[in-house]
């Protein structure tokens, strides 16, 4: 549909030229697939644009690191910044356009707006890193009236923050259809993040803990075990391999309140490995 493989995108960073330019390709009748990220790309944003691109006529990176989701302790200026590998990946997996906007045009002098999403992101990461979720929404927000595409692709590996940007979107009335797609895994079941890179070898090594205590979990699950015992078995996990847990916890898919009975639920889990703080999820089907 859109960019081939080796195709190279277009690069903007005007944000009235980008939403010109997508305003007039769905004017023409193109359905429009958008995919936000803050870069320092991997196989799992690819596997999001490959999505975008098998679905849309036209498909749009952004690739921003958004300085409003980091808190006071968390090192902005650390984060990997990759642009030309970038350009190349999305290109190839058929990317039309990246976004790629300074800081200053998504916060000019005098920007006073916040985007506060209460319920959903009240706990776990919201709780940890207070106004994460805050900085998420209002640069989401900004983007999707920036790129106002059909569909946004969101991976599943940060579930609470798709939570809350469905929450927004549905609150808002904002026109954009939110895609939710499968978290992509390294061959030993680690979570593909940005974060890795910050891994050494050991806690590379160290860091498989959170799928394997995932696993366990939905084995325990589908064995009909209470949702106190399915918790206890990732925390168990961890705990092997000297992993602090931030949380370990069975909640309900959409609200992140305690799982409904016969519902699906999801178990999320949060521990730092070395220095690096790592979360991962499974998707826990209904049971009786």
């Amino acid at each position: 549909m859109s960019g081939q493989p080796g195709h190279t995108p277009i690069v903007v960073a005007e944000p009235r030229l980008m939403r010109d330019t997508i305003l007039a390709a769905c004017r023409a009748g193109r359905r429009i697939g958008f995919v936000p990220t803050m870069g320092a790309l991997h196989a799992g944003h690819a596997s999001l644009v490959e999505q975008a691109a098998a679905e849309c006529d036209d498909v749009v990176v952004s690739i921003f690191v958004n300085p409003k989701q980091f808190g006071p302790r968390e090192d902005l200026a650390r984060y990997p910044r990759t642009l030309p590998a970038d350009l190349a990946l999305v290109g190839a997996k058929g990317a039309t356009w990246v976004f790629v906007p300074e800081p200053s045009t998504a916060y000019p002098a005098g920007h006073a707006t916040s985007v506060v999403v209460a319920a959903p992101a009240a706990d776990f990461e919201g709780a940890i890193r207070p106004g994460h979720f805050a900085g998420v929404a209002t640069v989401v927000c900004w983007l999707f009236n920036v790129v106002p595409a059909d569909v946004a692709y969101f991976g599943a590996k940060d579930w609470q923050q798709t939570v809350v940007v469905r929450r927004m979107v549905a609150d808002l009335a904002i026109p954009i259809a939110i895609e939710v797609c499968p978290t992509i895994r390294e061959p030993d079941g680690l979570a593909m993040s940005s974060r890795n890179a910050y891994l050494s070898p050991e806690d590379r090594r160290r860091a498989v803990a959170l799928h394997e205590g995932l696993t366990s979990a939905a084995e325990r699950w589908q064995a009909g075990d209470a949702v106190a015992v399915v918790e206890k078995a990732i925390r168990a996990a961890l705990r092997s391999r000297d992993i602090p847990v931030d949380y370990a916890q069975v909640v309900d898919t959409d609200t992140l309140l305690p799982p409904r009975p016969g519902a699906a639920a999801v178990a999320l889990v949060a521990g730092r490995v070395g220095n690096t703080r790592l979360l991962d999820n499974i998707f826990l089907p209904p049971r009786p």
